[in-house]
Order: C-alpha cells, then sequence, then structure tokens
C-alpha cells in the first residue's frame, strides 16, 4: 500500500526520479532508423515481432468493412456516451481558441494570425486497454482547429482487430485512415513517411515508454505535443475528505500501468491510515488488481505534511499530470498551484471526470513536465505567425535603435537594410 513519508523539505528519489524504464533509447533508436532505411518493410517487420500480426500493405488500413462491422457490434448506448463527450470536448475547444489579434497606431501593425498544422497523427494506445477516448481527447481539438488531414495509428496485439468503439471514436471525427501500427515504429512511420503512411506534420497521443522515447528522439524532425509517460495522481486532502473516494481515485490512475504513481498528501495521519484500509478492500475488487497493486507498491506515497499551504508546496514540487484538491475550500488553495497538467476542484470533481466528459483533455504532461508543458488542446493544433507592417515614418522612428544594435552586435547588413531605406527614402 502507500509508503508513508513525513516531509522535511525534499522529496524522496523515487518520486522525484520515479521511473525506472531502463535503457529503451537505444532500442527506440535502433527502430527509428530500420523504418527511415527501409520504410514498410521495417514497420512490418516489427509489428510481427512485437504484436505478433502479420502486417502487410494490403491489411495496414483498416477497412469502410471493418468500419461497418463496428456500428454493429457496439451498444446504442455506447455511441450515445461517446457522443455526449464529443459535445463537451467539441464546446470546451471552441471557447479557449485562440483569435487572431492585430493591432497598432501611427503607421505600425503588429501582432499574429493563427494557421492550423495542415496534417497531423494521431497515436492511439492499444496494448493494456482500448484507449477509446483518446480518439476523442487527440481528434477533435484537431477538428476545431481546422485541421486538413487527421490519420490515426494504433496497434493491434489481438490479431489486427481494432476495437469497434475505436473505430466508431474514429468516424465521430471525421478520420478515415487509421492505421493497424502501434510502437515506436509507427512514430517512425508518421514522422519520415513510407509507402503506406504519410508523413505528417504533428504527432500527438500518449503511449508507453517506446512511444513516449520515439516522440523525443523524432522531435524536431516532426512536431509533438509533449512527451506523456505513464499516468500519475496526486491528491491533497485535509481530514474532511472521505477516505473511500481518495481511495477509488488513487486507483483509477493505478489500474492503467505498473509504473503509474499514485500520491496523496495531507496533514491527517489519520487519514493516510484510513484511506490504506481502504485501499486494502478496493483493490481486490478491481479486474486489473495486479497492474493497480504493483503501481501502488512502487509507486505509491503517502506524504505527511504540516499544512495545507505545504501540501500546495510539495505538489508543485511533484508537478502532477493530475491533481485533486480534495478540501473543504479548494478555491483558496488554486492561486498558489504552479506546476499540474490538471486541476480537479472539491470532492465532486474526481479525475475519471476530467478522463472522458467535462471538456479540457486527458492527454497531459507527466514526470515533472508540468512545470513547462501543458495539456493537448486546439492550441496544440494552430501555429502564431507574427505579422509586422510599418510605412517611411514609422520605421524612421526606429531607425536608430536598430542600426546602434546590428552595429553592436557586428551585423551590417542588417543596419544597412534599414539606412537605405532612411538615408534614401526620397528614391
Amino acid at each position: 500500500m502507500l509508503r508513508k513519508y513525513t516531509f522535511d523539505g525534499k522529496l524522496p528519489d523515487r518520486i522525484l526520479a520515479r521511473r525506472d524504464t531502463g535503457d529503451v533509447g537505444g532500442v527506440v533508436r535502433s527502430i527509428i532508423n530500420d523504418v527511415r532505411q527501409k520504410g514498410d518493410a521495417a514497420v512490418f517487420e516489427y509489428t510481427k515481432k512485437f504484436d505478433n500480426f502479420n502486417l502487410g500493405k494490403d491489411n495496414i488500413l483498416v477497412t469502410e468493412k471493418e468500419f461497418d462491422a463496428a456500428l454493429v457490434a457496439v451498444k446504442k448506448s455506447e455511441i450515445k456516451a461517446l457522443e455526449n463527450a464529443a459535445k463537451s470536448i467539441v464546446i470546451y475547444n471552441e471557447k479557449i481558441k485562440r483569435k487572431e489579434m492585430l493591432f497598432g497606431k501611427g503607421g505600425t501593425k503588429t501582432g499574429y494570425i493563427c494557421r492550423p498544422v495542415e496534417r497531423v497523427g494521431l497515436y492511439v494506445p492499444g496494448g493494456k486497454a482500448p484507449y477509446i477516448s483518446s480518439v476523442l481527447m487527440c481528434a477533435l481539438p484537431a477538428v476545431v482547429a481546422g485541421v486538413k488531414e487527421i490519420i490515426m495509428c494504433t496497434p493491434t496485439p489481438n490479431g489486427g482487430a481494432v476495437n469497434p468503439l475505436v473505430l466508431i471514436a474514429a468516424q465521430l471525427c471525421g478520420i478515415k485512415r487509421v492505421y493497424k501500427v502501434g510502437g515506436a515504429q509507427a512514430i517512425a512511420a508518421m514522422t519520415y513517411g513510407t509507402d503506406s503512411v504519410p508523413k505528417v506534420n504533428l504527432i500527438t497521443g500518449p503511449g508507453n515508454i517506446y512511444v513516449a522515447t520515439a516522440k523525443k528522439e523524432v522531435f524536431g524532425d516532426v512536431g509533438i505535443d509533449m512527451i506523456a509517460g505513464p499516468s500519475e495522481i496526486a491528491i491533497i486532502a485535509d481530514d474532511g475528505a472521505n477516505p473511500a473516494f481518495l481511495a477509488a481515485d488513487l486507483l483509477s490512475q493505478a489500474e492503467h500501468d505498473e509504473l503509474a504513481m499514485s500520491i496523496l498528501i495531507t496533514p491527517s495521519a489519520a487519514l493516510i491510515d484510513k484511506v490504506n484500509a481502504e485501499l486494502e478492500k478496493q483493490i481486490k475488487l478491481l479486474p486489473k488488481k495486479k497492474i493497480a497493486a504493483a503501481a501502488v507498491n512502487s509507486y505509491g506515497a503517502a506524504i505527511l505534511c504540516g499544512d495545507l499551504r505545504e501540501a500546495v508546496e510539495i505538489s508543485n514540487l511533484i508537478a502532477p499530470e493530475h491533481l485533486e484538491l480534495c478540501v473543504g475550500e479548494p478555491d483558496a488553495l488554486l492561486p498558489l498551484i504552479s506546476n499540474a497538467g490538471a486541476v480537479f476542484m472539491g470532492h465532486y470533481s474526481p479525475e475519471a471526470l476530467g478522463d472522458y466528459a467535462a471538456g479540457p483533455n486527458h492527454v497531459l504532461p507527466t514526470n515533472g513536465s508540468a512545470r513547462f508543458f501543458s495539456a493537448l488542446s486546439v492550441d496544440t493544433y494552430m501555429k502564431k505567425i507574427s505579422v509586422i507592417k510599418y510605412d517611411k515614418p514609422a520605421l524612421a522612428k526606429k531607425a536608430k535603435t536598430i542600426v546602434t544594435l546590428a552595429e553592436r552586435e557586428g551585423l551590417r547588413g542588417h543596419a544597412e537594410s534599414i539606412k537605405r531605406r532612411i538615408n534614401n527614402a526620397q528614391r
């Protein structure tokens, strides 16, 4: 169960440096290089090796027949749930979509215009669980942004079959090309292109350590949303929190992966004991209890702190993917939060709400990267292009500043491009 710590100004290494992933970098680089050089042949080879599926040009794409079969295989209530979730995601992203801005006076105009990325590749995990909701979370912000083309890659370790609800979700988002490719080979294929898989401008979506490492390796040749690793949750709770709620929320992340992190931060020693007792009971009820137990035992922690302000200090050090504020007055703590992927306020805003139906994205920065990354959103799929417009009098007012700085930097050509306009303005 949760290992207990008392905060003494620093955190244990197992929390701050919490990913014992082994040396996967060499393996991933080898896969990427093979796909870059051999194209489809390498993609097919690695799919056979890792997913035990004979992939080829004739079966790499999901067919219309498979899409049609998916509609028959699912319940109407499940489709309705997808539609309801999709509606919340679209509304949220339309509300936050960045608008163009141009401003200025006296012969000047500056600002920016916004343009969507042209072609996007989505990675949807399919190993330990079918991440149906991730299709909506990744694709719909791209749709709102106005992305022209969206393709999707997902592994099919179960004999080449894609979960029918994953396909329905793809259809709901207007995705017509779904490729049965997973792992680092999928990231490489979308980055460099093969005969079967088109090259994209941006790759988004979560994945395992091989996928995350592959995204890190190809960044620069292609854009990425973030380097997202195993799931994390930190809960700040006072003695008024319900131990059963807290245990359930900690397990909601632990069941994802043996490397998932679940942390309780509280000034109440009694609450820690109650939550551990609840974990003992609830973990037995989970179909994925072995995964959840491994995660809690390896990366679970209960940190006893002095007060709630110190709890926030601890959370900011961790920079968790998900942060729940299960306290009486969560709004009082929110201004103190500086590092978190998403914040869940109060006793009835559990992390699972954000995973499916609230509207904000569940693709979030992990492993401390919330210190500099943001949640995936419509902004991920849009570029800001700077706009600068000056007339002659306005440029003349800036000329001395520009020439002085350019000459100080030894960039005479820069200075001349200004001088020739100002000194010979009559030409």
